[in-house]
């Protein structure tokens, strides 16, 4: 009989770690109803997905539970418009603390280190994004040199990865057309290369890299040769969505005031971006607007699930910054904006999204 003890110790053992097999994230949002609904959604290098809803009790708990992932991801429970990021390994369990009113700006995460590395590096940046901008270029850089020295701790960890593709509003927190941040995301690109050459972040990053390399080639060239007189439309032959053929030219001669951005969905300022443009275009189509928007997504899938639902002119550029267009148009930054005007002329150049619908109102 005794022969048969540790077989069916271990076929115990081994339910028992059945039941572990997944992930938990669970917590006390202050405030919240029984009809308080959050979501859970994952990240796919920059892009998100919804993977599990939840309603939290009369007292404010909720637990969500899922499946172990395969590789170490970012993640992210959403209240509304309101996100808390955090990362899951494996089979974390993660605790969140906060409040309705709070949610998303005063939080607690516990659980995992990297998961409070996350937390204080995002309200970090929320700290950050209300400096005045001089006093946001001092604390920034410093912050970055701190930063660094973290990432190259451990280049190859998930903090390393969400770190390198954090923005601050519509700003990169490390940008490869700086010298030094290049050099990080060129280390953390390394490190997946080697210890994670399955991940499926791991090609985007190889990506991530070829593209500053062009755009700091390009940057060198090119810096200050945009459009002599900023009047001259270079055309752009593109498909949309639907795989019919957009010439932009074409499109200018309409005599409405045209909007030509160039975007990638894929990344994490592209939904602030879009929701941006969407407010301006249900404001002024009325009055003559249109949006001629060049995706250079690397996936074209990709591209199309984004855009199908957009009601504006979107096009993809399959050579993405190897493209003519960028050339062309000196793209050293994305997203951007040019506004043409009822004649088909360039107007104005428009880097910060935040400012377009000002510009925009001056022309219209």
């Amino acid at each position: 009989m005794k022969k048969h003890i540790l077989p069916i110790a271990a076929i115990a053992a081994m339910m028992c770690a059945c039941g572990d097999s997944g992930y938990k994230v669970s917590g006390t949002i202050d405030g919240a109803a029984d009809t308080t609904t959050m979501v859970l959604e994952e990240s796919s290098n920059g892009r998100w997905f919804i993977i599990d809803s939840v309603k939290t009790t009369g007292s404010g708990k909720f637990q969500i539970e899922q499946p172990a992932p395969h590789f170490p991801d970012i993640y992210r429970l959403r209240l509304g418009d309101k996100m808390i990021y955090f990362p899951i390994d494996s089979i974390d369990r993660i605790e969140i603390s906060t409040s309705l009113a709070s949610f998303g700006t005063d939080y607690q995460l516990s659980g995992s280190d990297n998961a409070a590395k996350v937390m204080e590096i995002d309200k970090k940046a929320l700290a950050m994004s209300a400096l005045p901008a001089s006093e946001y270029a001092k604390q920034a850089t410093e912050w970055k040199r701190e930063l660094a020295g973290q990432i190259l701790s451990d280049p190859s960890s998930i903090v390393a990865y969400y770190i390198i593709n954090k923005y601050i509003g519509d700003e990169p927190l490390f940008n490869p057309i700086n010298d030094f941040d290049f050099k990080i995301i060129g280390a953390v690109t390394n490190a997946f290369n080697s210890f994670r050459p399955n991940d499926p972040r791991t090609p985007y990053m190889v990506d991530v890299l070829r593209q500053g390399l062009a755009m700091r080639h390009r940057s060198s060239a090119k810096a200050d040769t945009m459009f002599v007189t900023e009047t001259k439309l270079i055309d752009i032959r593109l498909q949309d969505k639907k795989g019919v053929m957009q010439d932009l030219q074409e499109v200018a001669k309409q005599g409405k005031l045209l909007l030509l951005n160039f975007t990638i969905y894929s990344a994490d300022f592209s939904p602030v971006c879009n929701k941006l443009l969407a407010e301006i275009y249900r404001k002024y189509k009325a009055q003559g607007l249109e949006i001629f928007q060049v995706g250079i997504d690397t996936e074209e899938f990709q591209w199309r699930q984004s855009a199908v639902n957009l009601p504006w002119i979107t096009v993809y550029d399959p050579m993405g910054l190897d493209s003519r267009n960028f050339a062309a148009y000196n793209v050293n930054q994305l997203p951007l904006t040019y506004i043409i005007d009822r004649t088909g002329e360039i107007v104005e150049r428009v880097a910060d999204i935040t400012e377009l619908e000002r510009a925009v109102a001056r022309h219209m």
